[in-house]
């Protein structure tokens, strides 16, 4: 018992002998003083340094470490908002003992000091984040002793980034030999794949390698394998263009492997995935990168796997569920396919899982093993069926988040959810629940958002939602709700921000009873169009935080409110097709934060309103303002991307001072009666003018030929007005062109050959106008991929059509499936996080009449050729146009047979080819074409029995006429005084009358002769008096430049009508 308690006593006079023996230094603490007096730093955030003083050992300050002998060998004085002070002066550099240091996460906005090489005891230098900018000094590479080193930094954000040039990567490592962490996230590099590989080579030790964001190229070099004991690489954000190495599988110690925003390409090594070491994997962000999932071992350690934004592909194996330790799993934004394996219930650990944005089937998989799970998102699937019970999600206790919007689940949305204690965001939207379950005392729910929008809700509101006190976001809206609606009925979501209901069957009464600051005190969004509202919420008149206000489409009558104008942080108001009359004034004082205002399709009148001063969208279209624009209007769109005042009845000219609008992307003045000239300076602002709609005013004049190099238009229409000249040469430079609309105007020149070089265009409209010559561009190499509507008709072009250039039109060539992809239109974003488009809209001629497509869908494809001089064979390459919907040729000069290759056209739905001097037999092939509803083959020499047997006999007579030598139902049998060969004659004569040698005859048995075959055909056959009152129509154009030649139908006939515009 003695010797143990001698033993204590020497061990315990030892210690007390070094402890009392570790007493700092005097020089020590003078020079960590004088650092402290140099050092600029904010001391309310210091937690460090404001404590260091004289009167207490240095030893024991906070952030110093010492030896057994007083130095000191250990300095951290990392976020201590330090912003200056150190350099190479720094008595820092005198701590010659100092083995480590970290100066990390502070502010010092200076390049590195070179004083590193005299602290050559370092084993740990961290300097990461510290706002260190410039050349890394070569000094720190002195340091042999390294065996951590973190020169992290986030300034290449601010273009002052940290940069490893001088010296390069190779000689910065070659004396580093003992380094097993290296982090240099952030450093410029600049180097390439194998090169910035075998400069790593020397670093035999290296365990740890972080080098993202460092403007690394690839390919990634297989020579990084030479470093075999590697177990962490993150090379995040760099620019390798190339497939990850086979060899990458030989790192046998590899525990995280992060390759996000990398650019790969290829496809991924399977056997990486089986790594036995692995537990953290990220090729997040690489589009290109292809791979899918191998099996997986029984004894996988990966917690962490990610593969966001990339084109992994196939099912997710059955094996998944072998990763009992993974807690976080993120697929979204895939090509995953195939049914949810039911083993991802056996992931006890599992607290986040991402799947969305995949092409998931079947139905939604439990999870009631996974207790741990907090976030659930399988939005944006195939998922289908019911959730089979109530209590599908029960058990999970800390789930928070989950999202199933965007699939087709259906039945009823399940109560277990309202019953999940720190449940806070249910988004169902856009799936098919058709009801609730029973909810049951809900009111200890902590849910803050609910989402059912889109779905096929139905009934009355349904109130026990009421009961979830917490409520911040509730969405309803595009449901069929139905029944009457009180506001009075919801004063229980007091901690409601956001409430939408609109697209239901409601019918809303927003007259709130005994309205005051405790009604919807924190309501910042409401949605309520197409709620039957037939006033303005008054209860809004106080709610100073409203941002957000959505009216449209109701019955709201009168004045719009001026307490509406007052609401001081109202950004967005929307009170389009309604039936208001007026604003109440004054509007002077209009909100200063209204960013979108929305009065489109209303009946007010008088002047144009006064432009909110910050407001990005106006709409005032479809309204009665009758007044001109004021000429300083361009003075108050500053910030107004979108201006809309179409089709009201404004007058006056366009006013210069719209090129003011820097910032102007959509200008829509159509449908008004403005007059006078264009104004050159709106074509020179196209560089941020995206959309110019000038159609059916009275404009008159050239249009300006002064667009700029860098122009950005993508649609230009000014149909319908008086404008002459030739199209401007300067329209080339638009080369992101798709829609032009120049129908119904003056416009006297060749075909726009020039158009040939705009590769995006997908509608020109050239109709009644004066254009002349061949359409043919054989110096033209350019492409139309993506052309769909072509309208050329009721011009002066000529010539045979030239076939080579159609084998370009691409977009018309190829029939897409379109039951498996999403009907796209023209359209063009206006506010980018809003979902507020600008539609095109153009104007066809299908089955005889005038359609205005207010949406051109992407699709939809049509040639109107009609009403010019042609002539020649039909070229075949026009019916190898599959996805063609129109195709009109009609009045024209073709001759030669119909093409038997017409039947690949199985998307066309209306043909008309008459009044041309076609010959031959109506081709069998017509009869596959399904859709085919309208067909026009009249007036040309076509012969023989009408196809019988076929859907042709479902057209009226009328489209047939004309053709002397066909029969067959619709039209007459052969008579009985005729054969088949008589009805065959062989044409001599050309489309218009014969030439006869009439020399033998006397004057005036000519002139007889003559009058009686002007007169006489006129009065008897049919096919001259369309050719004499076409003649005539021409000749009323050309003396009468305003009017223009249309199509209509009339109980089933076509007809040419003038019209006046």
């Amino acid at each position: 018992m003695r010797t143990i308690l001698l033993s204590f006593l020497l061990c315990y006079c030892f210690i007390y002998h070094t402890l009392a023996s570790a007493k700092c230094l005097h020089d020590q603490q003078s020079l960590l003083l004088q650092l402290k007096n140099n050092l600029t730093f904010y001391p309310q955030s210091s937690t460090k340094l404001k404590f260091w003083n004289a009167s207490i050992d240095c030893c024991d300050w906070i952030g110093v470490n010492c030896d057994n002998k007083g130095f000191v060998i250990g300095l951290d004085l990392s976020e201590e908002s330090i912003s200056g002070g150190f350099d190479t002066a720094s008595s820092l550099f005198s701590l010659q003992r100092l083995q480590k240091l970290n100066l990390a996460v502070n502010n010092f906005n200076s390049v590195i000091p070179s004083g590193f090489d005299k602290l050559e005891m370092l084993n740990y230098l961290n300097l990461s984040y510290a706002s260190f900018v410039g050349q890394i000094p070569i000094e720190i590479s002195q340091l042999t002793r390294l065996v951590t080193l973190d020169i992290s930094s986030l300034s290449y954000l601010f273009r002052q980034g940290l940069k490893l040039e001088i010296p390069n990567l190779q000689k910065f490592v070659q004396n580093l030999t003992s380094l097993r962490q290296l982090y240099l996230d952030g450093v410029l590099l600049h180097a390439q794949g194998n090169k910035w590989c075998n400069d790593l080579s020397s670093l035999y030790d290296l365990q740890e390698l972080s080098m993202s964001y460092c403007d690394l190229s690839g390919p990634l070099d297989s020579s990084l394998t030479k470093l075999e004991n590697l177990s962490v690489i993150i090379l995040d954000g760099n620019d390798f263009s190339s497939p990850v190495p086979e060899t990458f599988v030989d790192f046998k110690n590899l525990t995280t492997l992060s390759l996000a925003f990398c650019r790969l390409s290829g496809t991924f090594p399977h056997k990486i995935f089986q790594i036995g070491t692995l537990s953290i994997i990220d090729l997040s962000f690489n589009n290109n990168l292809h791979g899918s999932f191998p099996e997986f071992p029984l004894s996988g350690s990966i917690h962490t796997l990610r593969v966001i934004n990339t084109s992994f592909s196939g099912e997710i194996p059955y094996t998944i569920g072998n990763l009992r330790q993974l807690y976080e799993l993120d697929l979204s934004n895939c090509q995953f396919n195939g049914t949810l394996p039911n083993s991802l219930s056996n992931l006890t650990e599992l607290r986040y899982i991402d799947l969305s944005s995949n092409s998931y089937t079947g139905p939604v998989p439990s999870f009631y093993m996974a207790k741990k799970l907090t976030h659930l998102d399988l939005s944006h699937n195939h998922l289908s069926g019911e959730i089979p019970t109530s209590s599908h999600f029960e058990g999970l206790h800390n789930l928070v988040n989950i999202d199933l919007c965007d699939n087709s689940i259906n039945g009823s949305i399940p109560s277990s959810l309202f019953s999940l204690s720190l449940l806070q965001k249910i988004q169902l939207s856009s799936n098919q629940f058709s009801k609730f379950d029973k909810l049951i005392n809900v009111s200890s729910s902590v849910i803050h958002t609910l989402d059912l929008s889109s779905n096929i809700l139905s009934g009355p509101f349904p109130m026990p939602i009421t009961q979830l006190h917490s409520l911040s976001v509730l969405d309803l809206s595009s449901n069929m709700l139905n029944e009457s609606l009180s506001l009075d009925e919801l004063l229980e979501l007091r901690s409601l921000t956001t409430l939408d209901l609109s697209y239901n069957n409601l019918s809303i009464n927003v007259n709130v009873e005994n309205a005051d600051h405790t009604s919807f005190p924190n309501i910042s969004t409401l949605s309520l169009a197409c709620c039957n509202l037939t006033t303005f919420p008054s209860f809004l008149r106080n709610k100073s935080r409203l941002t957000i206000l959505d009216l449209s489409k109701n019955q709201i009558q009168g004045k719009v409110p001026n307490w509406v104008w007052k609401l001081q942080n109202l950004q967005s108001l929307n009170v389009s097709h309604n039936m208001l009359t007026g604003l109440e004034g004054p509007l002077q004082n209009l909100t200063s934060n209204l960013i979108s205002l929305d009065l489109h399709n209303n009946q007010l009148k008088g002047p144009i309103p006064v432009f909110p001063k910050y407001a990005s969208y106006l709409d005032y279209s479809m309204n009665k303002f009758s007044s001109f624009i004021p000429q300083d209007t361009g003075n108050y769109l500053t910030f107004t991307t979108f201006l809309s005042l179409s089709n009201n009845t404004l007058h006056g000219s366009i006013p210069e001072s719209l090129c003011h609008a820097p910032n102007l992307q959509v200008l829509d003045i159509s449908m008004n009666n403005i007059s006078g000239m264009i104004p050159s300076c709106l074509m020179t602002m196209t560089q941020t003018l995206v959309v110019l709609n000038l159609k059916m005013n009275n404009l008159t004049g050239h249009i300006p030929d002064v667009f700029p190099a860098s122009c950005a238009l993508r649609t230009l229409d000014l149909q319908k007005n008086n404008l002459d000249g030739q199209i401007p040469k300067s329209l080339v430079k638009c080369s992101l062109l798709e829609v032009l609309d120049l129908a119904h105007n003056n416009i006297n020149d060749k075909f726009p050959c020039l158009f040939k070089n705009i590769s995006k265009i997908r509608v020109i409209v050239l109709r009644s106008n004066k254009f002349y010559g061949p359409i043919g561009c054989p110096k033209t190499n350019g492409t139309w991929p993506m052309l769909q509507i072509v309208d050329l008709a009721f011009n002066n072009f000529s010539g045979k059509l030239p076939g080579k250039c159609f084998t370009t039109w691409e977009a018309m060539r190829y029939d897409e499936n379109q039951a498996d992809s999403k009907v796209n239109h023209v359209r063009f974003q206006v506010l980018q996080f809003g979902q507020i488009y600008y539609q095109d809209s153009v104007t066809v001629a299908s089955k005889g009449q005038q359609l205005e497509l207010v949406k051109i869908i992407s699709i939809y494809t049509t040639i109107d050729f009609s009403s010019n001089h042609f002539e020649g064979p039909i070229p075949k390459v026009l019916m190898e146009f599959k996805a063609l919907y129109i195709l009109n040729i009609s009045n024209n000069h073709f001759s030669g047979e119909i093409p038997s290759s017409i039947g690949n056209m199985k998307r066309l739905e209306s043909l008309d080819l008459s009044n041309n001097s076609l010959v031959g037999k109506i081709p069998v092939q017509l009869d596959s074409l399904s859709f085919l509803s309208y067909l026009n083959l009249s007036f040309n020499h076509l012969v023989g029995k009408i196809p019988t047997g076929t859907q042709l006999q479902s057209f009226q007579a009328s489209c047939f006429e004309g053709n002397g030598g066909l029969y067959g139902p619709p039209l007459t049998e052969i008579p009985d005084d005729k054969t088949p060969d008589e009805l065959h004659p062989e044409i001599v004569c050309g489309r218009l009358a014969c030439s006869i040698d009439w020399n033998y005859l006397s004057v005036e048995l000519g002139s007889v002769f003559g009058l009686g075959m002007v007169i006489f055909p006129l009065m008897f056959w049919k096919k001259w008096r369309i050719r004499y009152w076409k003649l005539v129509n021409k000749i009323l154009c050309w003396i009468f430049p305003r009017m223009y030649l249309e199509y209509v139908t009339h109980r089933g006939q076509a007809y040419i009508v003038l019209r006046w515009h």
